[in-house]
């Protein structure tokens, strides 16, 4: 059964994308709450360098090694960008732009004069091809299983565990981070360590999925999640479950296109969060349209109710409490003037005897609400 599972090219491919997609969204949550998404690109680009010293250093080309070396590399990137930006010549954004091309640049200079022959290239790193991730095994137990499956698995798991153990910590240094300072929770260090593993998950995927697609599930699933609710640990399931979903309908639809298994993954996370940002219950664009409509909808039922009590009691009252009197005060067009009149009929505010307005007890209720903290404040 094992043995049939990893022996399947699409199941590898897919559980290759799947952990990936996990490992980055677990990381990549708070990155994107903390409006730091973007520290994921830069960390992405600039463990070329680290990649390339590391294997000038020690001629291994994966392993715990580079694993250690990508992880230093993103923390220079971040206390270089730190260090711009402390001090104050240029902003966040500038800064980030300005250290990580330097240091892929840098990578990418000393991969063309010492490691022209080695297997570490910029397209590799940059797209990967998750369609191979099934020719490059190794031995596990007495089965053959794909190493960048045995090493997406280790960091995954790490992933979790660190989440998992630091849920409440990393969940106030995001929030509140000086009361996290002030309770001794050392948020810095948490960053740090949050973006140690970023490091660690870009160059554990780089070879399998490039940097394009890890950063597209660094920021997408949580961007997603993030238009879908307003709780962590909801946050959290969903850019995980976003993740899988992108994997195994990603994987489905490259096949029956013939066209790139990561671009289409990373285009299925875009379709995600296009969904996401219509239909998502609290900041949905259709979600926003209708509490705009219904706020709309209300306003014009509180001005109609206002009015007709301010007129009740009036010797005018059967010139002002009429449907042509609402066109004329409230400035309404005749066909919007008898929808809400027809609104107010429905919902029992008011009652038509003729020509003539009047407000039932319900609406009475519903002006004196709204009236008398105007009155209490004039009086």
């Amino acid at each position: 059964m094992l043995a049939a599972f990893f022996s399947s090219i699409a199941a590898m491919i897919i559980l290759t994308g799947a952990l990936v997609g996990v490992a980055a969204a677990l990381v990549g949550t708070f990155l994107v709450l903390r409006r730091s998404a973007m520290l994921s690109d830069a960390i992405s680009h600039s463990i070329v360098f680290g990649i390339v010293v590391v294997w000038l250093a020690t001629r291994q080309q994966s392993g715990p090694v580079q694993l250690v070396g990508a992880a230093l590399t993103g923390l220079l990137t971040v206390f270089l960008t730190e260090l711009l930006v402390n001090s104050r010549k240029v902003k966040n954004d500038a800064a980030i732009g300005l250290v990580f091309p330097v240091l892929f640049a840098a990578g990418v200079l000393l991969l063309n004069l010492y490691a022209r022959d080695v297997h570490v290239d910029t397209h590799t790193v940059l797209l990967g091809e998750i369609g191979f991730v099934w020719l490059d095994t190794m031995a596990l137990g007495g089965l053959e299983v794909p190493v960048a499956v045995v090493w997406m698995s280790v960091v995954t798991l790490v992933n979790a565990v660190f989440v998992g153990v630091f849920y409440k910590e990393l969940k106030l240094s995001t929030f509140d981070p000086e009361l996290a300072q002030a309770l001794g929770f050392a948020p810095t260090l948490l960053f740090y360590a949050l973006l140690a593993l970023t490091s660690v998950t870009a160059v554990a995927a780089f070879d399998a999925v490039g940097a394009v697609l890890f950063i597209a599930f660094v920021v997408i699933p949580p961007s997603a999640a993030y238009l879908l609710t307003d709780r962590l640990a909801a946050m959290l399931a969903l850019s995980v479950l976003v993740a899988l979903v992108s994997s195994v309908v990603g994987y489905v639809l490259a096949v029956r296109a013939d066209v790139s298994i990561g671009g289409m993954m990373a285009v299925v996370t875009g379709l995600c969060l296009g969904l996401a940002f219509l239909f998502g219950p609290r900041y949905g664009l259709l979600a926003q349209s209708l509490r705009a409509w219904r706020q709309r909808h209300g306003d014009e039922l509180r001005a109609l109710v206002v009015h007709l009590h301010d007129h009740e009691h009036s010797p005018a009252r059967d010139e002002e409490n009429i449907v042509s009197a609402l066109e004329q005060h409230l400035r309404w067009s005749p066909r919007r003037a008898a929808a809400v009149l027809r609104r107010g009929l429905a919902e029992g505010l008011v009652l038509r005897e003729g020509r003539t307005l009047h407000l039932t007890t319900k609406g009475r209720d519903l002006a004196h609400e709204l009236t008398e903290p105007w009155r209490r404040a004039t009086a």
